[in-house]
This record gives structure tokens, sequence and C-alpha cells, in this order.
């Protein structure tokens, strides 16, 4: 498969240009960004600043920013390349608008809010927990140059515990602070009321804690991304996969056996 990787001048970007680039099965094309000058990968690989110039391309490795790729992505699909995209911040009309651009041109697209394996099976395992405890807080960790709060994948996180603890028929959350000294202390309420915590730290790169809590005990998932290369293996199997699906896929769950 001939790839081509958007936003590579970022530094998911540039970790992905390694990633392909060392798979004997995959033939890294392009690179894509505003800088090219500055762009690292090998000789063979063109440097383009317009998704206008890609040609001959199979999938193309979105790592971009919400406004950018919400015009990019349905471009890329209708003219039939297939997407496979970490960029978060995406509205539910930005998906519903890619899984149409999808159907309408023939190739499928693979959103995803993490690509580490880690990170997709704390969601499952806060999924299961979810509706045996009274109580849940998400807090999320990551780089200080991370543009969006809460992160996507704490946003999924929460809309996971919120869907399961419903179809559970749990009783509604409920937060006993009558007073915020500081705007804000409690985070910000996620969907099923879930309190969302960002922190923004240089030094961090991606790492996610869900806490449980009920009268007696409490439980505590955590993940930890120490380095870009945890989201490689995600990131290849969604490229390698994605040809075989249809329209939107959201997350890589479904991809795992």
């Amino acid at each position: 498969m001939r790839i081509a990787v958007l936003g590579a001048n970022g530094k998911m970007g540039r970790s992905v240009v390694e990633a392909v680039d060392a798979a004997s099965d995959l033939e890294l094309v392009a690179g894509v960004d505003r800088d090219v000058s500055t762009m690292t990968g090998p000789a063979s690989m063109q440097r383009l600043a317009s998704i206008d110039e890609l040609a001959d391309v199979d999938v193309v490795v979105d790592f971009t920013v919400a406004p950018a790729a919400r015009i990019q992505i349905p471009v890329l699909l209708r003219r039939g390349i297939a997407v496979v995209s970490g960029t978060t911040g995406l509205s539910e009309q930005d998906l519903q608008e890619i899984d149409a651009a999808s159907v309408e041109g023939g190739a499928a697209a693979i959103v995803a809010a993490n690509f580490a394996i880690g990170a997709v099976l704390l969601m499952r395992f806060a999924e299961i927990a979810a509706p045996y405890f009274g109580a849940v807080e998400i807090i999320e960790l990551h780089h200080d140059e991370k543009p969006d709060a809460p992160s996507g994948t704490a946003m999924v996180t929460a809309e996971r515990i919120a869907q399961s603890r419903l179809e559970a028929g749990c009783a509604p959350m409920v937060d006993p602070t009558e007073h915020e000294v500081l705007s804000g202390a409690r985070g910000a309420l996620g969907p099923g009321g879930v309190h969302i915590h960002s922190v923004r730290l240089p030094g961090l790169v991606a790492h996610e804690e869900v806490l449980f809590g009920d009268r007696g005990q409490t439980l505590t998932l955590r993940h930890d991304s120490l380095d870009r290369s945890s989201f490689m293996a995600g990131v290849l199997l969604g490229v390698r996969k994605v040809s075989e699906l249809r329209g939107l896929t959201r997350g890589i769950d479904s991809l795992l056996s």
C-alpha cells in the first residue's frame, strides 16, 4: 500500500513517517505539511504543501488539527483515498460528514481518539467497571502543546462509561459539592455527569486515569504513553485494515482480535 502522512511535521506525524518507512509491507510516498523545508523522512518521500498535490495514494494518515481535518478528510475520501485519522476535537457533525463523504467516495475512514493498545483496553475496562461503582471521575494528563482540552480519549472514555451505566439502569451520579471556592475546581462536567480534569505540563506525553469510588472502596485504572511510539502499532493496524472496511469506523476496538 502507498501511504501519505498528513501533518508530517508534527510530533505524531514524524513518528508515523518513521513507522511507515520501517514497515516492509508499506510504501511511504509523501508527507504533507505547510512547511516542506523542515520535513524529515527518507529522500524518496515526496514533500508536499497541500493535499491537492497528492497522487496515486492508497491511504492517508492524518494527525493535524480539527479545523484542518474537518475540511481535508472529506475531500480525500471523495477522491477515493482511505483515511486513518488520530486528530482530536472533531464534533459529532464532523464525524457524520466524514461518514457521508466515505460512502460517497467509496473509501473507508478510521477516526480514533487513541491508537495505543493500552488506552483502548483502559476504555474497555472502564466500560465494564462503570455499572459497579456509584461515582467515577477522569483525570487526563498531556504535554503542554496539546491544543484541546479535555482530550479526545477522555471524552470517549466518559461517553462509554455513561452509556454503560445507562444500559445497566444505574442511578444518575450526584456531585455533593455545593460551592466551588475557585471556579472550575471540580473540572468539566462530561457525558453522564462524569467529571473530567485536564492537566497540561511539559515532560508529559499522554496519560489517563479513571477513578471509581463506592462505599469503602476505590478502583483506579491508568494508562501511560511514555513515548509516541506507543501509538504506532495501532496506527499501522488501522492502515493495514482500513481497506477492508466501509464508511466510518470510530476507534480501533473492532480491529483487535
